[in-house]
């Protein structure tokens, strides 16, 4: 698959097959994939923590406050993403330029990973709402969680979905 491909066929996974476990190898190639995500400094300001089985149970039962996210138990395989420490560079850069680079790094490691993970065959779905202190307690993590990704095969039937995005036009300039 290509780049463009890989961004068509990708799409926030609801349904997910429990039955069907993700074989390590294409673990190993998401996770391998997330380590070579550009951050600020090269700095990777995150952890990545990989849950399965019951730590997979207990995180994915955190991200689902007010009934949402109830698919989550059936993914099996729960990445948290949680914030590190800068490297002194883009700390220094973070407090002069005002600019919170952590977040941005988490987004593209999120993006790689999500990427990877169509490319192995493989539904996701980016959750930003959790319950952090819970997530933390459940994984031993200190820093804050940002995000939980969920990653496992669609169940059979599961089909793309149309893509609804905003017009080029209305989401590119062009100044010369």
């Amino acid at each position: 698959m290509n780049f463009t491909e890989i961004a068509t066929a990708r799409q926030s996974c609801r349904s997910y097959d429990p039955t069907r476990a993700v074989e390590p190898e294409k673990l190993a190639r998401i996770l391998e994939s997330a380590r070579l995500a550009p951050s600020a400094c090269n700095g990777q300001p995150y952890r990545i923590t990989v849950c399965e089985g019951e730590a997979a149970a207990r995180v994915a039962k955190a991200t689902q406050g007010m009934g949402l996210n109830k698919f989550a138990p059936d993914a099996p395989i729960l990445l948290v993403i949680s914030e590190a420490d800068y490297v002194p560079t883009a700390a220094l850069g973070a407090k002069v330029k005002k600019n919170d680079y952590r977040s941005m790094d988490i987004g593209i490691l999120a993006a790689y990973i999500t990427a990877e993970a169509t490319a192995q065959g493989l539904g996701t779905c980016i959750l930003g709402w959790l319950d952090d202190a819970a997530i933390r307690e459940a994984c031993g993590l200190t820093g804050a969680v940002r995000l939980v990704i969920t990653l496992g095969y669609a169940k059979e039937g599961d089909t793309l979905r149309p893509k609804k995005r905003k017009d080029m036009d209305e989401l590119v300039r062009y100044v010369k």
